[in-house]
């Protein structure tokens, strides 16, 4: 069955959708969206903001009481009265202000750490094409670097920005009760204000987001060259590490020199209109407090909500940096967000039969290619029966890994299919497909975890005499007594305590625990030294009973007993049977032998 319209190379690599498609409505709707997980928190914070802004902008009409009432009619009595009105006012704002910052905090952790585990399940459901385009500390520095923008935009800059509109509202309200005229010269001088904000902002947001990327190119490098210390320093490579790094330290810098410049120009701007816009009102109201317009204290009440109203531009103007860096590192992690997966299940689901028997798997006239490579299988068939052992022999790039990545679905066929007891894999829920598969690689994988939960990452159900079995079943039981801690000593970064040997027996234990009716060996013994190789194929021999087995090997000593050898080249299946067989009839398998056997 030919499938392979369904999923073109296309798709594969169309993991992103383009910058210019996620909007800063976007952004604004998706961040609203987490708000709203935690609405009474969000309405709490609002009453709060309302309450601060009220009583400060209340402030003022308590000065214009203290200066008419109480000075100039040099009434101590009403000065009194006027001063613990204005106490009470700025101990109900100060209460009100750290319910504000508590809830806003609260909020900003709380949407930060939503938005980590969000992204964060998503990626682990990506396949590993993903990652082979974008790099691991790419995207260790959206999870870091961007969430901790986000979290000061909401916690803080956001709150800001929304108390700075309140207030300015407010006192032009105020203003405009207390003098028209002079409310009309600040409506006129608002326009100009803004001006700044209109040109710049957009100038902030864009070397924003490129100073976010290039401090991702830093947790790139970082990441990369710490993690392979080992060669950096075999190859005395330090000073060109030190190089590569100090150049993308400048391009991070300059980047940030950019958007600092502009966002300084930003707030300059406005502060300087701000204060000229001030000046000119002060001007006009005192000549209304000559003509006898307004009183003294209405013209220092107008002052104090002019001076309100200035400040919150100028908060504004401040915020407004903080959010445009917010909208772009938003971007960034609504790019991973956005990130398709392409391996989902085509056509109505399909189950398997719920006996653990070993299935039989049929790959069936398929073609696959990487993108931007050429086809490696082109009309490949393969056949393994129930319960078979099948080695895949054959040189470097023959396509023998890939065919386990198919198996597993790591990457989907462009034409035929591959199944297990007949149920095409792509018609399979992933998790129950992958359930039925252990594998063993040629790199063994070691977390950063103890030796226990290292082995039962094959099963994270099973006891600690069942992970202790599988650890005697792979010959890794007695290294691991030795250890300091035994089965909790902590194996650091990628098991750096163990060596290659040990760490391959570790994998090998977490697949006899994961007791899964299909066995994937990628030269699952080409680190061991020749004892241990000998009690891992004795521990191999037995997990294979019961089970369909493929097993890659470069090795041919490790193959002899199998039921069957595939020999294969160039993505073609070259010839198939049993090891004696094709010492007679293959060449490329004769000449193998002879090199690694008769030598």
């Amino acid at each position: 069955m030919v499938w392979g319209n369904i999923l073109t190379l296309r798709a594969i690599q169309g993991f992103f959708v383009t910058q210019s498609s996620i909007t800063t409505t976007a952004v604004i709707r998706w961040l609203a969206g987490h708000l709203s997980a935690y609405k009474r928190r969000v309405w709490g914070a609002c009453i709060a903001l309302l309450v601060a802004a009220g009583a400060w902008l209340l402030l003022g009409q308590g000065i214009r009481y203290a200066v008419d009432s109480g000075l100039i009619a040099s009434n101590p009595e009403s000065l009194n009265q006027a001063t613990l009105g204005v106490l009470a006012i700025c101990v109900i704002a100060a209460l009100a202000t750290y319910a504000r910052f508590y809830l806003m905090t609260w909020l900003g952790e709380r949407v930060s750490a939503d938005i980590r585990q969000q992204v964060y399940h998503h990626l682990l459901h990506l396949p590993p094409a993903f990652f082979a385009q974008m790099r691991t500390g790419e995207v260790i520095s959206r999870f870091t670097s961007d969430t901790t923008v986000l979290q000061t935009v909401v916690g803080m800059s956001l709150s800001m920005a929304i108390r700075a509109a309140i207030t300015f509202i407010g006192a032009l309200i105020l203003m405009a009760i207390t003098s028209p005229l002079l409310t009309f010269c600040v409506l006129l001088a608002v326009p100009a204000v803004l001006v700044p904000i209109r040109l710049l902002a957009p100038k902030v947001r864009r070397y924003a987001k490129l100073s976010q990327d290039r401090i991702a190119d830093l947790g790139s490098h970082i990441d990369q060259s710490l993690h392979e210390i080992t060669t950096v320093q075999a190859y005395t490579a330090e000073q060109h590490e030190a190089r590569l790094f100090s150049s993308r330290v400048e391009a991070a810098m300059d980047a940030a020199k950019q958007r600092i410049h502009y966002r300084s120009l930003l707030i300059g701007g406005i502060m300087l209109l701000s204060l000229v816009s001030m000046l000119f009102i002060a001007w006009v109201g005192a000549r209304q407090v000559f003509d006898g317009s307004i009183t003294v204290g209405e013209l220092s009440a107008f002052l104090f909500y002019a001076v309100m109203a200035g400040g919150s531009v100028a908060t504004l103007s401040e915020v407004i940096g903080e959010v445009q860096r917010g909208v772009g590192a938003s971007e960034r992690l609504l790019e991973l967000l956005s990130a398709e997966n392409p391996l989902t299940v085509v056509g109505q689901p399909l189950s398997l039969s719920s006996r653990r028997s070993p299935p039989a798997i049929n790959i069936e006239a398929i073609q696959f290619a990487y993108p931007d490579a050429p086809v490696l299988f082109d009309d490949l068939t393969v056949h393994i029966s129930a319960g078979e052992t099948v080695a895949l022999v054959g040189p470097s790039g023959a396509g023998k890994s890939t065919l386990f990545q198919l198996l597993m679905r790591f990457h989907d066929v462009q034409a035929g299919q591959v199944t297990l007891n007949d149920v095409p894999v792509h018609q399979l829920p992933l998790d129950v497909l992958r359930k039925q598969i252990a594998i063993v690689t040629q790199e063994p994988v070691v977390f950063a975890d103890s030796v226990l939960e290292n082995i039962r990452y094959g099963r994270p159900d099973a006891s600690d005499e069942e992970v202790h079995q599988a650890a005697r079943s792979s010959f890794a039981h007695e290294f691991i007594d030795r250890l300091d801690q035994g089965y909790h000593t902590q194996l650091g970064e990628r098991g750096v305590k163990l060596s290659g040997g040990q760490r391959q027996r570790i994998a090998i234990a977490r697949a006899i625990l994961s007791d899964r009716p299909v066995l994937l060996l990628d030269e699952a013994t080409s680190a061991l030294d020749a004892m241990s190789e000998k009690m891992v194929q004795q521990a191999l021999k037995t997990l294979m009973q019961g089970r369909t087995t493929l097993v890659i090997a470069h090795r041919l000593a490790t193959v002899q007993n199998v039921d069957r050898i595939i020999v294969m080249d160039n993505g073609r299946v070259e010839n198939t049977g049993t090891h004696d067989e094709l010492l007679k009839s293959d060449t490329l398998y004769r000449g193998y032998a002879e090199l690694q056997l008769l030598t």
